[in-house]
């Protein structure tokens, strides 16, 4: 089945409805280059000769999808490159190092879930976006707590998708607190995105640091699970609590006995020495 945009009644696009019409506008940079060998030639229709805000790699195997969202991406002025099927877009992630993944659940050969598994145990902590149904909560909460820096559930806003993507880098390379965070043991350096714990480094996603860092940026002070949505994922309106108490749950073991967060019944949480 293929899909098409259709606007919402937010004066938004979503991928929803079924069409027969091709995307075939999203090649016609080609055109411009005649020259180019086969490899180059695909390699300039994904996006990957794309100059400006990084290479943001799309594993989807439904190509209408897949196109739809390039389109969006490479808009916004990032480089993109698809893969259809796990085991080739797991390839890809490690041999283009990415500035972010776009990765669906539901994949041929190696599902979304394996893919950021094995990029996890292997100390790749690329930012990845999830893609899921709009009922498959378990794939959605595993993996978060596997890794997985934000989803989005179908049918979603291809502009969302672009939202989701510039918040994650925004907060990867905006600007530094001009000194580190120390709480305890934990020791948290914005400048360089590390935490070390009693002297050794912990490895984080960017959403766990930013957490971290969100909380530890003002010790004592409560912050309500909405507070922390809209400040580290940069939206409120999507997961619910949920999303927030799996990031924490995968803060504090990463930390283990130096973990400096604190649940406040009914209210949020809160770090403290």
């Amino acid at each position: 089945m293929s899909f098409a945009l259709a606007a919402g009644g937010d004066d938004t696009d979503t991928i929803a409805m079924p069409c027969s019409s091709g995307v075939s506008k999203m090649f016609e940079p080609c055109k411009g280059h005649p020259n180019l060998t086969g490899c180059e030639r695909r390699m300039h229709l994904n996006g990957a000769m794309t100059e400006g805000r990084g290479l943001v790699l799309i594993v989807e195997d439904e190509p209408a999808i897949a196109d739809v969202q390039r389109l969006y991406l490479s808009e916004a002025g990032y480089g993109v490159h698809v893969e259809r099927d796990g085991a080739a877009g797991l390839a890809s992630i490690r041999s283009l190092r990415p500035v972010a993944v776009v990765l669906d659940v539901g994949l041929p050969t190696m599902d979304g879930i394996a893919i950021c598994r094995a990029l996890r145990e292997s100390g790749d902590w690329t930012p990845i976006i999830f893609v899921t149904a709009r009922d498959d909560e378990v794939d959605r909460v595993l993996g978060l707590e596997l890794g997985g820096d934000d989803y989005l559930t179908k049918p979603f806003s291809p502009r969302e998708l672009v939202a989701r993507v510039r918040g994650i880098l925004r907060r990867q390379d905006g600007p530094p607190t001009p000194t580190p965070l120390t709480l305890g043991l934990i020791v948290l350096d914005p400048g360089r995105r590390r935490v070390s714990v009693d002297g050794a480094d912990v490895a984080f996603t960017s959403t766990e640091f930013d957490l971290l860092a969100k909380l530890m940026s003002a010790p004592g002070q409560v912050f309500s699970r909405e507070q922390l949505l809209s400040s580290v994922w940069g939206h409120v309106d999507y997961g619910g609590g949920r999303t927030v108490d799996v990031h924490v749950a995968q803060v504090r073991a990463k930390l283990g006995e130096a973990n400096p967060i604190r649940t406040v019944r009914g209210v949020g949480y809160t770090a403290e020495s």
